[in-house]
């Protein structure tokens, strides 16, 4: 299996346009989650765009690299120990240098102001646990560094991986002129299923393609968790953090309001754990949906630090998360989550994907819940999103039922301050119901 087969991604147009407008004004930062495919794509642009480039891999490259970095006084030394040391020959404004896992010499990074300067040449950062408190400390943050996060592919890149070029555009018509697919919709839901299952993460996707074989997948798949893991203990090194992600299926399994910590971690509070949850969402690994106490255009302006969701950064991880207690995830689970057949309650399964696809297209995360009448139980929107002056509210169902009596109580409370608009997602065909839209999984990534 080869890990760095190279995907068509979405951000190598993001890279184009960072060169043509930056002319080497700036740097770029690619921040992301390990194994999502930075360092793959990052090659495959530079290798396409630029007539020579050094790519200066900081988990592997000798100390004697790394200290060059330690002194930026003389320029000239530096780029010639790189061209002699890579066999490399840099061509000015036509070379591209690449800092490759740059938290690792965050000295390198400090150093970026000098290098975008200097203006020779064309500069790429990429970094997982960028900005984890122990990799910024002690230095200056370049103000010359452009930042993008990258993500697990999403489901179009997904269908491209599968070559598939059609769907994504055709559901687009869809969204644009709405209407139910009737016979199609039930093997698109088979297919966005199968992403479901399989997740983003191009280790993942190329170990589907290459053996059609679930076991195989999975047990790709564990290997990043393991990674994962190792992660969590950089940042905590007591375990919680590691703890804290195990728990993130159980928890939304729950039907709780918030993640409750007391439950993972027996005698802590929330707070306790505030420091490392931000730790946590600043690896990308996981997404964190806010609460938002009083739901209006800017939703961060009540945001709850202490009261919130968790969910896994990539569904495909997300499942095998959920399974990790058996030596593997048997077959038969996955062929029974792919044919809609398990018989566990899937409803947060649905939630992680629709959570996932969000962050992809760069919404923050917010919901909102209240008491009921009675006060027994609670009320619950699973996703608010900020559109113009109005907020659109958002329910997720893993069924078919198209109930949605916290989202009219949503809808009834706050009227003034919603679009005409509100949407059930659900695993059934396009429909609308007086103002709610009944939307299949596979379109939400349209909202």
């Amino acid at each position: 299996m080869d890990p760095e087969k190279l995907f068509k991604r979405k951000i190598y147009g993001r890279l184009l346009q960072w060169k043509r407008e930056s002319n080497g004004n700036s740097a770029l930062l690619i921040e992301g989650a390990r194994r999502i495919g930075k360092s793959t794509v990052v090659k495959s642009f530079a290798r396409n765009e630029y007539e020579s480039f050094i790519f200066i891999d900081f988990t592997t490259c000798s100390q004697e690299v790394k200290n060059l970095f330690n002194d930026v006084s003389d320029l000239n030394y530096i780029f010639l120990r790189l061209q002699l040391t890579y066999g490399v020959q840099l061509i000015e404004r036509k070379s591209l240098i690449v800092f490759d896992e740059v938290q690792f010499q965050p000295r390198a990074r400090q150093a970026i102001k000098s290098f975008v300067a200097d203006h020779r040449y064309d500069y790429i950062e990429t970094g997982s646990l960028i900005s984890i408190r122990k990799n910024t400390e002690n230095i200056l943050i370049p103000s010359e560094e452009e930042r993008v996060s990258m993500y697990p592919m999403d489901y179009e890149e997904f269908r491209w991986a599968l070559g598939d070029k059609a769907t994504v555009p055709l559901l687009r018509g869809v969204w644009n002129h709405p209407q139910p697919l009737e016979e199609a919709h039930r093997k698109l839901m088979r297919d966005f299923r199968l992403y479901m299952l399989v997740g983003g993460m191009p280790q993942a996707v190329n170990a589907y393609l290459e053996s059609n074989n679930f076991e195989v997948v999975d047990r790709a798949k564990r290997m990043i968790l393991d990674l994962y893991d190792e992660d969590f203990g950089k940042i905590d090194p007591s375990g919680k953090a590691a703890r804290i992600f195990a728990a993130i299926p159980a928890q939304l399994n729950s039907n709780a309001s918030r993640y409750q910590i007391s439950n993972v971690i027996p005698k802590s509070r929330g707070e306790d754990c505030l420091e490392i949850i931000s730790e946590m969402e600043k690896t990308k690994t996981v997404n964190i949906s806010h609460h938002c106490d009083d739901p209006n255009v800017g939703l961060g302006n009540t945001e709850s630090t202490g009261q919130y969701k968790m969910y896994v950064g990539d569904t495909g991880l997300f499942v095998t998360l959920a399974f990790r207690d058996k030596a593997f995830t048997e077959n038969i689970i996955y062929e029974r989550l792919l044919s809609d057949k398990l018989s566990a309650n899937l409803g947060y399964l649905y939630e992680n994907i629709v959570a996932q696809m969000f962050t992809c297209s760069g919404n923050k995360l917010f919901y909102h819940s209240w008491p009921t009448e009675s006060g027994k139980h609670n009320y619950e929107v699973d996703f608010l999103l900020s559109r113009g002056t109005k907020i659109l509210p958002i329910e997720v169902k893993s069924s078919s039922y198209k109930t949605h009596v916290s989202l009219d109580a949503f809808c009834q409370k706050y009227s003034s301050r919603i679009t005409n608009e509100r949407y059930l997602v659900y695993t059934k065909d396009y429909a609308r119901d007086e103002c709610v839209r009944y939307l299949p999984a596979y379109m939400a990534m349209f909202l």
